[in-house]
């Protein structure tokens, strides 16, 4: 039998089939992402209250027509229990979602914001929703599966990449001080947490820090990656309400305090939080 032979065409047709699968795959985010930035919307008035919700895994996603995640479907749920209705705005950015909360655009930001000093000084944070921590998202060596960063320790004089917006980034700077050296903190406003975990599987960049929930459903199908190095402590998550509908913001809190209590709220837990 004679030895097999990759012949260089052969080489070729792989390396441009690859190449254009690459440059599709980022056009489809370029796409993506001017989309959400083109649909930012006017507030739509009347009844209707304007919901600015997340990417991702945990908050919203969407899979063979079907949408789902936890805010939404908490959302969804809270809707159909007190005739609310809602208009959802998908948002990769934070920060750009954000601002328009400052601007009364969206009423809500369903997004993955944990309850801290910084936001509470900046925004009207709603009734906590659910538990979550951030944690550092990292390439296994490829032989030993080891990792490069085993504590908070070894980031002195490193880089890491977060949400822009994201309030994780005073806890970075604060990490930086404790161990008497800099953490260098990189962002774009166009990555969210699922495309930063993407890029960190891909080697496209060393690391990044987001939300652990986020971070464990992605890391089931990317076995190289690493999510076990925590950098904050478990934080309650909640969302964002404008300022333009403050009896909304009251009703809210009454109505996500009381839904925790029922068996559709267990039954989210179980789908989506349970470990």
């Amino acid at each position: 039998m004679k030895p097999f032979k990759l012949k260089i065409g052969n080489v070729v047709v792989y390396v441009s089939l690859l190449c254009l699968a690459i440059l599709a795959m980022y056009s489809m985010h370029r796409c993506s992402m001017s989309a959400d930035k083109e649909a930012l919307p006017s507030s739509s008035g009347g009844d209707t209250i304007d919901v600015a919700i997340e990417y991702s895994p945990l908050s919203f996603y969407t899979y063979n027509d079907t949408l789902g995640g936890f805010n939404y479907d908490l959302l969804k749920l809270l809707a159909e229990k007190h005739g609310l209705v809602l208009k959802f705005h998908p948002v990769v950015s934070l920060s750009n979602a954000l601002k328009h909360i400052d601007k009364n655009t969206y009423d809500i930001l369903a997004a993955e914001l944990p309850v801290t000093s910084d936001y509470k000084d900046r925004y009207s944070l709603l009734e906590p929703v659910l538990l979550d921590k951030r944690v550092l998202v990292q390439l296994k060596d490829s032989v030993t599966g080891d990792v490069r960063i085993k504590s908070q320790l070894d980031l002195a004089n490193d880089s890491v990449w977060i949400v822009d917006g994201s309030s994780v980034k005073g806890r970075i700077e604060n990490l930086g001080r404790e161990i008497g050296d800099t953490i260098y903190i990189k962002s774009d406003p166009e990555y969210g947490s699922e495309y930063l975990f993407l890029m960190t599987a891909l080697g496209e960049i060393k690391q990044a820090v987001i939300s652990e929930r986020v971070a464990k459903a992605m890391a089931d199908e990317y076995p190289q990656v690493d999510v076990s190095t925590g950098i904050s402590f478990n934080q309650f998550q909640s969302w964002v309400a404008s300022n333009k509908r403050p009896e909304l913001k009251d009703s809210l809190n009454r109505w996500i305090a009381d839904i925790k209590f029922t068996p559709e709220y267990k039954e989210l837990e179980r789908r989506y939080l349970s470990e």
